[in-house]
């Protein structure tokens, strides 16, 4: 895409076809899944995956000039919606109030095997 006025940021990944963040006129978007600080996924339990999940997105954010604290809507994508209050427990280490607008939707599967959770944050540059 050559939009001037849309920024993209590369995934660390070099074989990802997507990227990490995507920003416009102050705004960024970013999808993360449980990815370690070595690039390996965290495929355990929920805790660990959420934890995994929610500490990309702030590595990805902070990268990109913003903060978990400018996000505005965050998107939770859970194949188990049991999974849901322990996922709550692991976002509220990373967010306070004033809360982000966020909805939590259940899927069939996500692109791993055993991969149990994804997000999707829309954040305001800083």
């Amino acid at each position: 895409m050559a939009n001037a006025d849309i920024t993209f940021i590369p995934d660390p990944d070099a074989d990802s076809i997507s990227s990490d963040v995507a920003g416009f006129g102050g705004l960024l978007v970013s999808t993360q899944i449980p990815t370690r600080a070595d690039g390996s996924l965290e495929l355990g339990d929920i805790t660990l995956q959420s934890e995994c999940t929610l500490q990309a997105l702030k590595v990805a954010l902070e990268k990109a000039g913003s903060s978990m604290g400018r996000v505005l809507h965050l998107t939770i994508y859970l194949t188990d919606m049991a999974d849901r209050a322990a996922f709550n427990e692991v976002y509220k280490r990373f967010f306070a109030k004033p809360w982000p607008v966020r909805a939590a939707v259940g899927v069939a599967s996500l692109a791993v095997d055993g991969m149990r959770v994804e997000v999707t944050a829309m954040a305001a540059k800083a």
